[in-house]
This record gives structure tokens, C-alpha cells and sequence, in this order.
């Protein structure tokens, strides 16, 4: 027991107060960041139950140790076509808000540990609304990774009424 507690305070003392840390994946060649403490679990796709009326984006829901999880394809939220998901592909859950909701997404690739001040602003895109899902954007050598907000990226108040419905 002392010893996870003294590894925590081992990595509080490596990483500064302002150090943020996302969990990254990629989603058709794109590299997407969430803050890692959202993160609950990252799993191998499986097969979901569809819903009637639900958004062509929402793949259906899973079973999971008992709770019933929305699985939402990013690539189709993103106006692309639906992921021809198999086996290579993942299912990241997430907490939102008191919801666990999952993304299907092509691969998770790195935790990445950056200071805040590193986060840049998205830019303001000519003739549309800022996207309120994209909350920042990190620089890299050779990559760049668009941090999202998943409170905003779906409609989770609808989604829990339809899954609720759903148990």
C-alpha cells in the first residue's frame, strides 16, 4: 500500500504544477489528445448493440461489467464515413460529466505530458463557429495534436435518456 502511494509522489515530484497530460490516438491519420484523467479504460473493439432514431455517429452501446456504454465512431462524428471496424481498432471510455461514454478510435499512441503553456488556442476558422469540442492544440516536432473536449464533442444528456431507455 505504501509503495503506490510513494510511487505517486515520486511522479508529483517529477511533473510541475502546470504539466498537463492527454491521452493521444489517431483517428484517419489524425493525431487527437483527451486529458488522461477522463480516461477509465481502453479496450479492443467489439461488436455494439445499435438503437433505433440514434445518430449515424453513435455505433450503439456495449455491456460493460454491467453498465450499458454509448460507443460513438469519432471518424463519423467528424463528417467522414463510419469506421469499417475490426480488431486493430480501439474503444477508449471516458467519463463525462456522471456518464461513461467510449470512441471508437483507429489506435491509442502516446500519454503525453506537456506545460500549459505549450497548449496553443485553435484558430478561429473564417465563416463558421470555433468548434466549442476543440480545446486546444499541442506542436510537436513533427505532429500536431488537436485536444478535444468529449463534454461537448456529443450530446450526452440525449444519449443517457436513449441508453437509459435502452436497460
Amino acid at each position: 500500500m505504501t509503495d503506490s502511494f510513494d510511487k505517486t509522489r515520486e511522479i508529483k515530484e517529477i511533473m510541475p504544477e502546470s504539466a498537463l497530460q492527454y491521452l493521444t490516438f489517431t483517428v484517419q491519420g489524425e493525431e487527437y489528445g483527451v486529458d488522461i484523467m477522463t480516461v477509465r479504460e481502453i479496450k479492443g473493439w467489439t461488436e455494439t448493440t445499435r438503437l433505433p432514431n440514434s445518430p449515424e455517429y453513435m455505433r450503439g452501446v456495449m455491456n460493460l461489467r454491467g453498465l450499458i456504454i454509448p460507443i460513438f465512431d469519432l471518424r463519423a462524428r467528424f463528417r467522414h464515413e463510419l469506421t469499417e471496424a475490426n480488431s486493430s481498432h480501439v474503444v477508449i471510455i471516458l467519463a463525462v460529466g456522471t456518464r461513461n461514454i467510449g470512441i471508437l478510435v483507429d489506435g491509442v499512441s502516446d500519454i503525453l505530458t506537456v506545460a500549459a503553456q505549450e497548449v496553443k488556442p485553435a484558430p478561429q476558422i473564417e465563416g463558421q463557429g470555433k468548434d466549442d469540442y476543440i480545446t486546444g492544440l499541442i506542436s510537436l516536432e513533427n505532429r500536431m495534436v488537436v485536444l478535444l473536449a468529449v463534454e461537448h464533442l456529443f450530446d450526452v444528456a440525449s444519449t443517457q435518456t436513449t441508453t437509459e431507455h435502452a436497460a
